[in-house]
């Protein structure tokens, strides 16, 4: 993948921190990995929560007889804003078109705004308009659609949102069995910088964290910063991090022996 040496350090029967060279090297990595993964995890449990609740508000309106309409989403919206702050820059529930009975195209979606009040994003969803915003295009939205249970997105410069490097986060949202939407976050690339900062910069060589298409989402090293590509390179090798499609990727040390 992308021309780098990987390793699978699930399937590795070393001794963890074994799998770099160098106990203290695979120690760092280690504990980078992990940071990488609780991160990724907290957004995901935030996300697990909108998913309910927004399956909730669509089955709660189907029991009273009638298809939900944006009404019945509006109860979404103190979890939502309850969500934001640290990683999570923005969140909420995109729907399927046609879920809603008065709304063909419609998202629930709220960010942080200035001071840090919680907005709710408005874009124009009229299929007739020149500015029509159509997300089924994107691929936090296409991945869920197509049946994957976590869709991790960037980083990319969102436009829509933030202007800013970002990561979205996304998982399918399901009622009886029927695909209803997805619920999704955006974390800042600074964020998650800030974050993963100290750990990166514990392991004794350059490293950086990549997405499946080689994207820097984070690095040490001036050499690979945020938003741009590495195409492998010779003495670096790469660890997963958990099922994320996030690569850890680190320098190897050779010790004399």
């Amino acid at each position: 993948m992308n021309g780098f040496h990987e390793i699978d350090a699930r399937n590795d029967t070393r001794a963890p921190g074994a799998v770099a060279a160098g106990d203290e090297t695979g120690a760092a990595v280690d504990r980078a990995r992990l940071a990488v993964s609780d991160a990724a995890e907290g957004v995901f449990r935030a996300l697990e929560e909108v998913r309910a609740a927004a399956a909730e508000c669509v089955a709660r309106a189907r029991r009273r007889g009638r298809d939900p309409v944006r009404a019945d989403l509006a109860a979404l919206r103190p979890l939502l804003s309850g969500r934001l702050g640290a990683l999570i820059a923005g969140i909420g529930f995109i729907a399927a078109p046609a879920l809603l009975a008065d709304a063909p195209w419609y998202l629930e979606w709220w960010q942080n705004g200035p001071g840090g009040v919680p907005v709710q994003l408005r874009r124009d969803l009229d299929p007739a308009s020149s500015a029509f915003y159509d997300y089924t295009h994107w691929d936090w939205f296409a991945g869920p659609r197509s049946g994957a249970e976590r869709t991790v997105c960037g980083p990319h410069v969102d436009y829509l949102c933030t202007d800013e490097y970002s990561l979205t986060l996304a998982v399918p949202v399901l009622v009886s069995g029927a695909f209803s939407g997805v619920a999704a976050a955006d974390v800042l690339v600074r964020s998650l910088e800030g974050t993963l900062a100290p750990v990166l910069r514990g392991i004794p060589a350059p490293a950086l964290l990549v997405n499946a298409s080689g994207r820097v989402v984070a690095s040490s090293t001036a050499r690979w910063p945020a938003g741009s590509v590495y195409r492998g390179e010779a003495g670096f090798r790469a660890y997963p991090c958990g099922d994320l499609p996030l690569r850890l990727v680190a320098a190897e040390l050779h010790h004399a022996s």
